[in-house]
């Protein structure tokens, strides 16, 4: 069974970086494209970027490109948000998500979160 675990988030004050890990244990981490969302409070849940099997980066959410990166490490089975000049609208609970296509079948898969609070 798939598991995610994310890492890294925390508090930080505006202008400044985090670096998000998510860890996936329990399959085949290089045969899965590679994303990440947030939740904000109140909000609903929002695509933020994403990262494919071949380590091409997908085009990133508006409010975060320029700021945010996306990078996989296949033999630490790893996926990184790397952070950078954080607002405080960047405030929210930060999720990783695994998708395959196996058999004509999606199956994704989430981890438990990571919350992230940008101070003014």
């Amino acid at each position: 069974q798939v598991k995610l675990v994310e890492s890294g988030g925390g508090l930080v004050q505006a202008g400044g970086s985090l670096r998000l890990s998510c860890t996936f244990y329990g399959g085949a981490f290089s045969s899965y494209d590679m994303g990440w969302f947030r939740q904000g409070s109140g909000k609903e849940r929002e695509f933020v970027a994403a990262i494919s099997v071949s380590g091409l980066p997908a085009p990133a959410a508006d409010s975060v490109k320029g700021r945010f990166t996306v990078s996989r490490d296949n033999a630490k089975n790893t996926v990184y948000l790397q952070m950078n000049s954080l607002r405080p609208e960047d405030t929210a609970v930060y999720y990783c998500n695994a998708f395959i296509v196996a058999g004509s079948y999606p199956y994704d898969y989430w981890g438990q979160g990571t919350q992230v609070t940008v101070s003014s």
